[in-house]
């Protein structure tokens, strides 16, 4: 019951993705596409569809896998319990990757690039890509799997100025890969690189998952998967034995070219930019390969189960490596990396009235490590005012720190800084600005749940509501530039600052009111990913002093769409009604209609 056979040919150019999208979002089941148009190989998707799917592939491995993550990052640990630590030692051992002298059934077939699934999973995107890769590279000269890279780094086969046989990479210099093609770089040798699809789920979560510092990539996998991942060195270049297919080829150390747009994990498309170049030279593949793929775009997608999965394993050493923290949630509704709440000790000055000092030192921790670094807005609180809130109960924590936070002392920017490169908010690609919004202490206010009745705005700005006790939503004119912006936002500060607000310390000015407030996804995410704080965070009585930004009435995001920012992501309407007629004909996928 949690697979379904799809018996007829389905076009991978948008299609495929759309009925995937559908049964996931209907909770369904993983989806073995058996006919896919233009290609001799069956495909599955939504393999990790829902979470309970997620956990019971690992079923047999995952408390293990824990017990060892735990060891690595505090050893420590092997000597308050030497019983845990011998077995979690074993399953380290267990784990190590195994060399085989022939490459085996992973070679029994070759075909080329344009005979794999050319999956589009959206109207704009560049071309077809794979969404499920393992890209494998070693240091120059280097043989030993152990300090190997592993990681998921999206491919593009088709499409923009790619010649026969070449292929995009989509990687950054600061990811194991980029490490390894600046280590290239500076030497004579070729860039050679593997790319594997399919194979055991634990290998596709092996090269996304954040390890500590000395774990190998294939050691987790092989430990996750309950068996060892084996290997062979093929004519120069690494093949995983239990991968469905293997690509190898060389990546051009000088060589760049557009790669993208493509329909990304925040709900817009991630636009073209110069990426690396990869030269294919084999495309093997086992006997009967299936193609794995899934499909990205507005959270909640099915690659929301991975990070759920990270969270289980990773959770509870969250205070060995940020000490004082206690809880963290990068929230997929807005797009991940966006918005990252937190809960932290506050011990500083125990003697004195309670405000945000500790948690403070964890933000600043946050922010500079790892993939939390990428976060753009942190909203932070301290444990021990209330001992029901949880940063995974999202409204009841924004609701907490509403009531909490002190708007001319509690909001931190990092201005000129990096962003996640997926983010088009800010400034420039990878460009843009972050806000640490921090609450301890008391409530200071009591939340409203309404409008004063004489509100008035200036002209342009309508369709005032409250969405939530505390935060009001209206709509603003369409954006055109900052000039024209702060203009406009000036009239409605000055407006605003004749009321009384203080139960309302946040305004979200939108394109679409009734939008935003729908849903608590549709508010965070419209807020949140369509925001660049140095630029579209103003405040009524706003002022500065000592370099510190504060307001002394609500704090206003300006969450319009802006013209850099890049498009969002919208289905084709032919396909939408072709989908329509599909899953209403076919037995298997009426009951995700």
């Amino acid at each position: 019951g949690e697979l379904v056979r799809i018996p007829f040919s389905t076009d991978p150019h948008l299609e495929m993705a759309e009925i995937h999208r559908r049964v996931y979002s209907a909770g369904g089941p993983a989806l073995y596409f058996s006919q896919v148009k233009g290609s001799p190989f069956p495909a599955v998707s939504n393999l990790y569809g829902t979470f309970e799917r997620t956990e019971y592939l690992f079923r047999d491995t995952l408390n293990k896998v824990q017990q060892v993550v735990a060891l690595k990052a505090d050893p420590s640990l092997a000597l308050k319990s030497p019983v845990r630590g011998i077995k979690a030692g074993l399953t380290a051992l267990t784990g190590l990757p195994r060399r085989r002298r022939a490459a085996g059934g992973v070679t029994f077939g070759r075909t080329t690039i344009d005979k794999l699934p050319q999956i589009v999973s959206w109207p704009m995107d560049g071309g077809a890509f794979i969404t499920l890769p393992q890209v494998l590279t070693m240091s120059p000269g280097d043989k030993s799997m152990m300090r190997s890279n592993l990681g998921m780094y999206r491919i593009q086969l088709s499409g923009n100025d790619y010649a026969p046989g070449e292929i995009g990479m989509h990687y950054q210099i600061h990811r194991g890969i980029g490490v390894h093609h600046a280590q290239y770089n500076a030497s004579d040798q070729p860039f050679k690189a593997s790319i594997f699809v399919g194979g055991p789920p634990s290998h596709a979560f092996a090269a996304i998952m954040p390890l500590p510092e000395g774990l190998s990539e294939l050691t987790f996998a092989g430990m996750l998967a309950g068996r060892r991942f084996r290997y062979a060195f093929h004519q120069g270049h690494v093949l995983s034995l239990d991968a469905d297919f293997c690509i190898t080829g060389t990546i051009l150390k000088d060589v760049k070219k557009p790669e993208g747009p493509f329909g990304d994990h925040l709900g817009y498309y991630s636009l073209a930019h110069d990426f690396p170049v990869m030269r294919v030279e084999q495309v093997y593949h086992r006997k009967d390969p299936i193609w794995h793929f899934t499909v990205v775009g507005r959270p909640p997608q099915e690659d929301t189960s991975f990070g759920h999965l990270i969270h289980e394993i990773v959770g509870p050493l969250l205070g060995q490596e940020f000490p004082g923290l206690h809880e963290v949630n990068a929230v997929d509704a807005a797009g991940v990396h966006p918005l990252l709440l937190a809960i932290g000790s506050e011990r500083y000055m125990p003697f004195r009235e309670r405000r945000p000092e500790e948690i403070l030192t964890i933000a600043n921790h946050l922010l500079g490590k790892g993939q939390t670094s990428l976060a753009k807005y942190l909203i932070i609180s301290a444990k021990g005012d209330d001992a029901s809130v949880s940063t995974h109960d999202i409204g009841r924590f924004l609701h907490h720190v509403l009531e909490r936070v002190d708007l001319r002392r509690d909001l931190h920017f990092q201005t000129q800084t990096t962003i996640d490169t997926l983010d088009y908010s800010g400034t420039g690609w990878n460009a843009g600005s972050k806000l640490v919004i921090a609450a301890c202490g008391p409530p200071q206010r009591t939340l409203s749940t309404e409008l004063p009745a004489d509100l008035r705005l200036p002209e342009g700005f309508t369709a005032p509501g409250i969405w939530r006790p505390g935060v009001m939503t209206l709509e603003g004119p369409r954006f055109t530039d900052y000039p024209e912006a702060i203009t406009g936002m000036d009239a409605l500060t000055n407006q605003l600052s004749r009321y009384d607000l203080s139960g309302i310390p946040l305004i979200v000015v939108c394109d679409d009111s009734a939008f935003c407030q729908a849903t608590l996804n549709n508010f965070l995410w419209v807020t949140f990913t369509r925001s660049n704080p140095s630029h579209d965070v103003y405040g009524v009585g706003a002022f500065t002093k000592f370099k510190h930004w504060g307001c002394t009435g609500p704090m206003i995001i300006d969450a319009r769409i802006k013209p850099h920012h890049a498009p969002v992501l919208e289905t084709d309407p032919e396909v939408d009604r072709r989908v329509d007629a599909l899953m209403q004909q076919i037995d298997v996928l009426r009951p995700f209609a």
